[in-house]
């Protein structure tokens, strides 16, 4: 066969693409170098333990060699979703996670935007830090400090008595409808200032004379906001929400361990503290395993749906 065109009278080993690529590669071979361990520390513990999904599979047996356990396909998956408790906890997960997402995404937004337009610094800082300092606060003593204000003789309820909104206290960490919103208001306050550190460096990288201009064309505070800063952060934001809708099912077990209670268990159990309790400390490790695969697969589905739409809306791609 007979090559025609400028690309024919090359020989493979003078493609200019390809010395291209050799050529970036040696250029940043240091830089490359420098990124080798962070890459073999994901393989290692990222992926290598996905050997264990395997697990889902057998009716595995701690002791036994690979080898000699016994194959079951699908049993434990079945076994799953056919239990009604499975989809209790996906209830909690999928509630307090779209919680999560609406107030826990859009108030560190909210909070940088304010921020931003205070101008005293000495006021600004104080804000900041005290907003900062709950991140930096274990969940064992966030979950002690929320049961004890929130206790039938606690801050809350002797606020509410003292103004004459209620006659009595209200056993909050008893009563299951509140459960949601505790868990939560809780994880905001712990998490509003940290998180609203990325939209703050966002809002510094905006071009100030964007901001001198819209004040010499007589422009306000709320529309600089909304027509220069908004649009400003736009990216930072899109990417941030594709990443929590990602994760919008692994919200972790620790807020909801420490501030649940047997009165409450049914609105607090989410899909990580259901395969700790049946899958490892019920030595169930087969169905805890398809639960963690279940998890995985849905986040997978979610990233990849919350990154086509970030392209559509916002023209900005996560992957």
């Amino acid at each position: 066969m007979k090559l025609t065109g400028s690309s024919a009278s090359l020989p493979i080993g003078n493609n200019p693409r390809q010395k291209s690529i050799w050529t970036t590669i040696s250029q940043q071979k240091y830089l490359i170098a420098m990124c080798l361990p962070f890459v073999i520390w994901v393989i290692i513990f990222a992926y290598v333990p996905l050997w264990g999904w395997t697990m889902a599979f057998q009716d595995y047996k701690p002791g036994i060699p690979f080898s000699q356990q016994k194959w079951v396909g699908l049993k434990y998956f079945i076994e799953l979703f056919q239990d009604p408790y499975f989809y209790l906890v996906l209830r909690n997960t999928i509630v307090m996670s779209l919680l999560g997402l609406a107030f826990g995404f859009t108030l560190p937004i909210v909070l940088a935007i304010l921020l931003n337009e205070i101008k005293n610094d000495l006021f600004k800082r104080t804000v900041q830090t005290v907003s900062y300092l709950p991140h930096f606060v274990s969940w064992v003593v966030v979950a002690s400090l929320v049961t004890e204000m929130l206790s039938g003789s606690g801050t809350v309820n002797n606020v509410l008595i003292a103004l004459g909104i209620i006659d009595k206290p209200i056993q909050f960490m008893a009563q299951p409808k509140y459960f949601w919103w505790i868990v939560t208001g809780s994880d905001v306050w712990k998490e509003i200032g940290w998180n609203s550190i990325i939209f703050l460096a966002a809002i510094s990288s905006i071009n100030p004379e964007l901001y001198e201009a819209a004040t010499v064309d007589g422009a306000g505070r709320f529309t600089k906001i909304w027509h220069i800063t908004l649009p400003g952060i736009m990216p930072t934001v899109m990417v941030i929400l594709v990443m929590s809708i990602g994760n919008l099912i692994n919200i972790g077990f620790e807020k909801q361990m420490l501030l649940r209670n047997p009165l409450v268990k049914e609105y607090a159990d989410v899909i990580d503290l259901y395969i700790l309790d049946f899958g490892i400390n019920g030595a169930r490790y087969a169905l805890g395993t398809a639960a963690g695969m279940f998890k995985s697969v849905i986040s997978v589905i979610l990233l990849f749906m919350a990154n086509t739409f970030s392209k559509k809306v916002a023209d900005v791609r996560v992957i």
